[in-house]
């Protein structure tokens, strides 16, 4: 049986990639901030997919929850196959007229939870010599633009941290992917008045990670665009 990390799995991308890879028969962990929802998600995957789904109550924009969500992880899985770091948020602004306090908030949120969460992990797949690690970034991670503000300063930083992590995990067995997606009908966008038509399907970022899963162990994806078919709102 194999194992699936993934933080903030209730909604969106997380709960996608979480339903494709339930399907395919991994144990699932996650973590989120809701309980309810939590409990709504673990019952629906075990009902639908006959697999276990543990659940975590954890605010990943705090270190000490993510540290406790990574050593329950490890207290129940003797290995970690995959590990998707997906906790996230975005709050529209400008550099120089935002509120005080939004970058160290996206920061906390959007970076230092992923960093934690892998450092938590990452060394039973190491002493596995396998594995896999995609970090949900953004387009925002490699293009400026107007009311990105903090949000894309964390995104960069995000990509910058993976693009590092794969140079150091490359020759120990472990595969490291970006993956940056445009507009998505997430939680994101809820509320937005936007056509669906000019947004990505959560289920099609999913399919691509899916996808990249997949390889055998001599290659590996670094990275992946998913735009909207339209382009970038």
């Amino acid at each position: 049986m194999k194992n699936i990390v993934v933080s903030g799995g209730t909604k969106g991308i997380g709960r996608a990639i979480i339903e494709i890879f339930a399907q395919n028969g991994y144990t699932v962990f996650t973590c989120a901030r809701n309980q309810d929802e939590l409990n709504v998600l673990q019952e629906h995957i075990e009902w639908k997919y006959n697999v276990k789904c543990y659940i975590f109550k954890a605010d990943v924009s705090l270190k000490n929850e993510v540290m406790a969500f990574g050593n329950f992880i490890l207290k129940t899985a003797d290995k970690i196959d995959i590990l998707v770091n997906n906790a996230g948020y975005f709050v529209p602004g400008d550099i120089h007229s935002e509120e005080d306090g939004v970058l160290e908030s996206m920061i906390e949120t959007n970076l230092y939870s992923a960093y934690y969460l892998t450092r938590s992990v990452i060394h039973n797949m190491i002493s596995n010599h396998s594995g896999q690690i995609f970090n949900i970034c953004s387009i925002a991670s490699i293009t400026a633009y107007d009311n990105g503000g903090s949000y894309s300063i964390s995104k960069y930083a995000m990509y910058g941290m993976t693009r590092n992590l794969r140079e150091e995990m490359k020759d120990k067995g472990i595969k490291v992917t970006a993956i940056l997606p445009g507009a998505t009908l997430s939680a994101s966008w809820e509320g937005v008045d936007v056509p669906k038509e000019r947004l990505a399907k959560a289920s099609d970022v999913a399919d691509v990670i899916w996808s990249a899963s997949q390889l055998s162990n001599q290659a590996v994806v670094e990275e992946i665009i998913v735009r909207p078919q339209l382009g970038d709102l």
